[in-house]
């Protein structure tokens, strides 16, 4: 570790790893409560399980993409980092927020939460995915102020490379477009409209800034290819992404009352999305063949490799699958738009946060070529565990949204069957879905194991030294 403050980055990845862990849980009790809506009733309910499970996802994506910036970002600056202090600060006011707003979820009627944090002064809440309490995102934003500014002024008084600048514009994007979150007109269609500029601004647009730079990050450290060349790829693949993503935000307008010209330019650019992330599985592929060195962490390059992959299946192939307007006329709302959801997030940036954690954990516990092989073949189990599980429930869905579109959405009026009588209808896939739900957790489980043995091995190597100069 070549800065003291990158370590500020290890809490921040233990936390995230510990609401990971947190979203699969609810993940499995909503899998159970599709099969059995009763599961969990009174004291867990599916409506607080779904809040729990999409904001823990929010909240430890962004403490993954904290961590990771505050190890990648002295590097690449060749500096220390300008406020360790701050970020320790961030850092406590975002686990106590983060907490508190989960314990409201779990602990108060959702109607009661609003009335204690007084949302009818400022009123935000109710809307999905930004259901957090008014005072919640408050503290949101101001997290994410400090947060960027902590590395702004890091990076300015440090090297400014491609990586950082691309880094600092997803993050900048990142806090600016979370803002649109206190708008909450009357009309739903406005509603809806700027609804999307968080949602969609987020998850396909400034993060896909922030996945390309941390991954261009790992690429180099681990293959030892020329940065000049890895940043040109970089380039080409943000400037596609963006050209794709802003404008291909339009797939969300097509039946919120938008004008007409939204279900073209929306299909149109939406169905461009699939390139960049095409051109990331071609960039990290080629990266890797033609590396410069053996780097000893190679469980980190193999999370490199998967991250492309997955995202660009997630979010590239299911992304296109539902994103063409006659398409999307059926298909939207159903278990189709679940399954792409699933992987999409999976495979762009869980994986890209993990990636992360693989290489630079390791190095922040004195161990730069990373864990031991014994660990980190544990590891690589946990990685194909957890992939085969959310490939198993991306097909799992996408089966169940095919035959929920043929027996609810295709035949006339008369003859669909109602929502909850197609429900009934795809329950097996909803069974296949919760068996590869506790597969992928098996995956986790193995992952968070993967660390305990490389400590444990690191140990056993620290006492045998120690006996050999003893003796």
């Amino acid at each position: 570790m070549k800065y003291e403050s990158q370590l500020i980055a290890k809490p921040y990845f233990i936390f995230a790893m510990i609401l990971f862990a947190g979203q699969v849980i609810f993940g499995l009790l909503m899998g159970l409560q599709y099969l059995n809506g009763d599961a969990g009733f009174p004291y867990i309910p599916f409506n607080a399980a779904r809040m729990v499970h999409t904001n823990l996802l929010i909240v430890w994506m962004l403490f993954g993409f904290m961590g990771a910036s505050y190890y990648l970002v002295p590097e690449e600056a060749e500096t220390e980092l300008y406020s360790p202090v701050l970020a320790k600060i961030t850092f406590w006011v975002f686990v106590v927020a983060g907490v508190a707003t989960i314990l409201g979820y779990l602990l108060v009627p959702y109607a009661e939460l609003a009335r204690i944090t007084k949302n009818e002064l400022f009123p935000t809440m109710g809307r999905e995915f930004l259901e957090q309490p008014t005072i919640t995102k408050i503290g949101i934003v101001l997290v994410c102020l400090s947060f960027v500014f902590n590395i702004a002024m890091t990076i300015l008084k440090g090297r400014k490379t491609v990586i950082n600048m691309v880094l600092i514009t997803g993050l900048a994007g990142l806090a600016l477009f979370y803002l649109f979150s206190f708008y909450n007109p009357d009309s739903l269609t406005m509603d809806k409209y700027f609804w999307w500029f968080v949602v969609h601004l987020w998850v396909e647009g400034v993060w896909e800034l922030i996945l390309g730079a941390l991954l261009a990050f790992v690429l180099i450290k681990v293959t030892g290819v020329d940065r000049e060349h890895i940043e040109k790829w970089l380039y080409v693949i943000i400037a596609m992404a963006l050209i794709s993503g802003l404008i291909g935000m339009g797939h969300h307008y097509f039946w919120v009352g938008p004008p007409r010209y939204w279900l073209w330019m929306g299909s149109f650019f939406s169905a461009l999305e699939p390139v960049p992330f095409f051109m990331m599985v071609l960039f990290a592929f080629k990266m890797v063949k033609e590396r410069r060195r053996e780097h000893g962490n190679k469980i980190a390059t193999t999370w490199a490799q998967g991250t492309a992959v997955m995202a660009f299946l997630g979010a590239g192939v299911w992304g296109f699958l539902h994103t063409l307007a006659p398409v999307n006329y059926y298909t939207h709302g159903t278990q189709l738009t679940a399954a792409h959801g699933h992987l999409a997030f999976f495979g762009a940036y869980a994986m890209v946060v993990m990636c992360m954690i693989s290489y630079s954990m390791p190095v922040m516990n004195g161990r730069p070529q990373g864990n031991s092989a014994q660990a980190q073949k544990v590891e690589r189990w946990g990685f194909w565990l957890m992939c085969i599980g959310m490939l198993g429930i991306t097909f799992a869905l996408t089966a169940a949204g095919i035959w929920q579109v043929a027996l609810q959405r295709i035949p006339d009026a008369g003859e669909a069957l109602s929502f909850m009588a197609t429900q009934d209808a795809i329950a097996p896939f909803y069974v296949a879905r919760l068996l590869f739900g506790l597969l992928f957790a098996a995956g986790v489980i193995t992952y968070f194991a993967s660390f305990v043995v490389a400590n444990r091995g690191a140990k056993q190597t620290s006492s045998e030294g120690l006996t050999e100069q003893t003796a």
